[in-house]
């Protein structure tokens, strides 16, 4: 097939996943695997071989990622459900200071949201944020604008939320630590900027819900919280690991070629270094009882399989894409625009403000990138987490009605319609662009 009929029909498959997760409400997993589908036929590939390159694309993404997901999905339901969040919550507010409510909900939003996804720490930390909202005497708005933009930076960018690890395992690149260690970067620009915009712009509207709760009377509800430590060791325990199997491997063998070589290279592989973490989660645990060993866990499996079946069709389209060609002719053709960075940045924005799910915009575009990255010169493991930092920036590019968080952030934060609009809109279209120009400039010193 020519170049220019293999990327209109690769259009139409982006078109089609966009109309039929945003308009007729199928379920990504189904609108992945139909694409495959369509893109292969249309592509005129042999009939007797597509089943098995769309299994094979499917089988091979999640052999590499299923159960680091698995793994991270329990640690952030275990750190939600135990009260862990709210102990880092308080962590932070200790250490910021109660005269600097929005930046405290920022840095609380970043770090919460590397283990548990953005929507469920909103409504996690909601009655905490207008407790201290009403203590503070700062604009709720402000208070929920900071929140879940700094929720938001580290949702679409750190690992182990799901998002990243599928975008690394889509552009295979199997150096987690490095992905980490690059979102982390990413988002602290990303997260300052939803904050300024929260102390600048949202802090002059008003929320139109009861305030009413106290900071003290939040804290009783979850008991008796546990202890700083145990909150964030199932966080900073794999990311240390990580970094001590990364060492290992480094010229001149700073930890020889014996015994603790290997044992850091085991503990740093991010499936050991992930389910260790999560061994720290169960430190959390209140109790040994059938509510926590099989309720919590049945629930977060139950989470970690809508994950997992997205990311592995997301492997279907793009292992269907590699096959026919097109990333060649298109790689080709775009490296002459020389877009960089801009060019994943563009597509995710495009596919996230089109349709409103990060989690399909995320798995989609790096499923196109792939075939693309040899012609743009992004082969070397930096220049692939910095291509997932450039899809996570756009995969928040932006929040609008067709987003759940959206409605989260609106409903929970008591902001309507019309001023959700001009605040979490506009902030993660802030938030998106901040976050790019930072991958941008980061490519030009470390590509």
């Amino acid at each position: 097939m020519s170049g220019p009929y293999l990327v209109f029909i690769l259009f139409l498959t982006i078109l089609f996943i966009v109309i039929a997760t945003a308009k007729f409400k199928l379920h990504p997993f189904l609108a992945l695997i139909f694409a495959s589908y369509f893109l292969a036929f249309a592509a005129f590939m042999p009939s007797d071989k597509i089943a098995g390159i769309i299994t094979q694309g499917f089988g091979n993404t999640l052999t590499s990622i299923g159960i680091v997901i698995i793994a991270g999905v329990i640690i952030g339901t275990i750190l939600e459900k135990s009260g862990a969040a709210i102990t880092m919550a308080e962590t932070v507010i200790k250490f910021v200071g109660e005269k600097r409510p929005t930046i405290a909900m920022s840095i609380i939003g970043y770090i919460v949201s590397i283990p548990v996804f953005c929507d469920s720490g909103f409504i996690i930390l909601s009655s905490l944020n207008k407790a201290l909202a009403k203590k503070t005497k700062t604009s709720l708005v402000a208070m929920s604008i900071a929140l879940s933009t700094g929720l938001y930076a580290a949702h679409v960018l750190v690992p182990p939320t799901p998002g990243p690890i599928a975008v690394a395992s889509n552009l295979q690149l199997n150096n987690l630590l490095l992905v980490i260690l690059i979102g982390l970067l990413v988002a602290i620009p990303a997260m300052i900027a939803g904050n300024i915009f929260a102390n600048k712009v949202a802090s002059k509207y008003q929320a139109n819900i009861d305030e009413s709760i106290s900071y003290e009377e939040v804290l009783k509800k979850y008991g008796k919280l546990p202890d700083a430590w145990k909150s964030f060791a199932p966080i900073v325990v794999p990311i240390i690991l990580m970094a001590l199997g990364s060492i290992a491997k480094f010229p001149g063998e700073p930890f020889g070629e014996g015994f603790f070589y290997k044992l850091f290279v085991f503990l740093g592989t991010p499936v050991n270094a992930l389910l260790i973490g999560m061994f720290f989660a169960f430190l959390l645990l209140p109790n040994l009882s059938s509510e926590t060993l099989n309720s919590w866990i049945v629930e977060a499996i139950k989470d970690s399989a809508t994950i997992l079946i997205i990311t592995g069709a997301g492997g279907s389209l793009g292992n269907v894409i590699k096959e026919i060609g097109v990333g060649d002719y298109l790689g080709q053709t775009l490296s002459g625009l020389n877009l960089g960075m801009f060019l994943p940045f563009i597509i995710a924005a495009a596919i996230k403000t089109a349709q409103g799910s990060s989690t399909v915009s995320l798995i989609t575009t790096s499923a196109l990138m792939l075939p693309l990255l040899p012609s743009l010169g992004f082969t070397s493991d930096i220049a692939k987490a910095l291509v997932v930092a450039a899809i996570g920036a756009g995969a928040m590019t932006v929040s609008h009605a067709n987003d759940s968080y959206f409605w989260v952030v609106s409903q929970f934060g008591g902001i309507d319609v019309k001023t959700a609009y001009k605040t979490q809109t506009v902030a993660t279209l802030i938030m998106g662009i901040v976050a790019i120009i930072t991958v941008f400039i980061l490519s030009l010193f470390l590509i």
